[in-house]
Order: C-alpha cells, then sequence, then structure tokens
C-alpha cells in the first residue's frame, strides 16, 4: 500500500517533527473565478513553452482532466513522513504535486492515500515518480499522473521533507498555490495570475480548430484551409 499505519498517522512524533516546517496552505478557493474544464494541455502547448512536466509523467486512467491550485510536497528517498502531514493539510480542489528528489524506486502512493486523497476532497495527485497498489487506483477512479509503477514502498521514516515549499516536479519548478493543469497528454503549470489570459486564448483556438474539422469533414484540404 504505501507504508503508513494508523498509529503514526496519530503519532505525536510525527506531529511535532512537521509544526516547524509548515507554511500557510494556498487558497484552495482561488480558482472560482476561472475554468480549466474545458481547455487541452496540447493546446496550450501550442502556444506556450515552459510549465510542461516531462511527458514521462503520464495519467494513471484515461479521458481524465483536473486542475487546481497546487500543494506542494518534497519527499527525498523513502521517506514517507511529509506525504502524510500534506493530506491532513490539504484542502478540496487542491492537487497534490510531489517532488521524489529523483528516487525512481520507492513508491508514495497507493491504495490508502487514495483513500485519504479522496476522503480530503483532493482533485488529483501529480507524482515525480512511482505508485503501488494499480488495481485500487483505478477503482476508486482518483486521478493520478505518474511516472509509472513499483512494488517498493515509502516508509513513515520522519527523516526530512517539506510541505508547500517550491519544488521540482517533472524538470519544472512549482510553486505552492500554482495553477496545475493536467490531462491525457500531460500536465502543465501555470502562475494563477496567467492562467485565466491563457486559457481564453487555448479556447479561442479549440473553437478555431472545430471550425478546421467541419472544413474538412466538408471536403477541403489542410493544404487549402493553411493556406
Amino acid at each position: 500500500m504505501s507504508g503508513i499505519t494508523p498509529a503514526y498517522l496519530t503519532g505525536r512524533r510525527f506531529q511535532r517533527l512537521f509544526q516547524s516546517r509548515l507554511t500557510p496552505k494556498a487558497d484552495p478557493g482561488m480558482t472560482q473565478d476561472f475554468d480549466l474544464s474545458d481547455i487541452e494541455t496540447a493546446t496550450l502547448g501550442h502556444f506556450l513553452e515552459t510549465g510542461f512536466m516531462v511527458p514521462a509523467i503520464q495519467a494513471m486512467i484515461p479521458n481524465t482532466r483536473i486542475f487546481g491550485p497546487a500543494l506542494t510536497v518534497r519527499m527525498p528517498g523513502d521517506d514517507g513522513a511529509a506525504l502524510v502531514e500534506a493530506l491532513s493539510l490539504v484542502a478540496p480542489g487542491q492537487v497534490l504535486v510531489i517532488d521524489r528528489c529523483g528516487d525512481m524506486r520507492h513508491a508514495c502512493w497507493g491504495a490508502v492515500t487514495t483513500c485519504a486523497a479522496q476522503a480530503r476532497g483532493v482533485a488529483g495527485v501529480v507524482i515525480d515518480g512511482f505508485v503501488a497498489d494499480r488495481s485500487a487506483i483505478l477503482a476508486a477512479g482518483f486521478p493520478v499522473w505518474c511516472r509509472g509503477r513499483s512494488p517498493v514502498t515509502t516508509k513513515p521514516r520522519g527523516i526530512g521533507g517539506d510541505i508547500n515549499a517550491t519544488i521540482n516536479c517533472g524538470g519544472i519548478a512549482v510553486r505552492p498555490g500554482a495553477i496545475v493543469l493536467a490531462d491525457e497528454s500531460g500536465v502543465v503549470v501555470m502562475d494563477r495570475k496567467d492562467a485565466p489570459a491563457h486559457a481564453a486564448r487555448a479556447r479561442a483556438l479549440q473553437d478555431r480548430e472545430q471550425r478546421i474539422f467541419d472544413r474538412l469533414k466538408a471536403g477541403e484540404t489542410l493544404a487549402e484551409i493553411s493556406g
């Protein structure tokens, strides 16, 4: 699952470990003034060059799209402590973004963390690393983006890690509260102030693309349409 035991979830030693490391959470309601549910990451890729995570981080569940403000987590090596605390702090609608600090062996996400995230109303999770319990994640229908699967899990060591700090995930810097959009093509991260304008431009491009489809079906060639 993920190496987390009930005693550890409520342990005072664990709570003391992170007491001095926590920073205020990003405002989970910050996306209420705009909607990205119809925006495709690939459309943004027509005019943006930055903010895209490496293509190796892919969705586990097809035909899934999420967006929301990031709650960032840094998890070094096989230490799963930071994620346990993050799952007690995350607010509904937020997206967990996890920096695995280059670990290419241990799975930090599984059936228990999926259940915990769903109970908190988390929009989804993006992991620069691996997961376990694939069948349980798929059965739960919880949106996960990751590099793949591993049977070796993180443990509750309480050695280190950070929550709501700037992290590196998928080759880009992710700040707390940054807007994350993830779908079947990949993951993009945007500054909140830029997201509405990017969404408007992408929506216009998608409308134009639909008109191109209609013209192609009517018999025009792509060369004629593109000029």
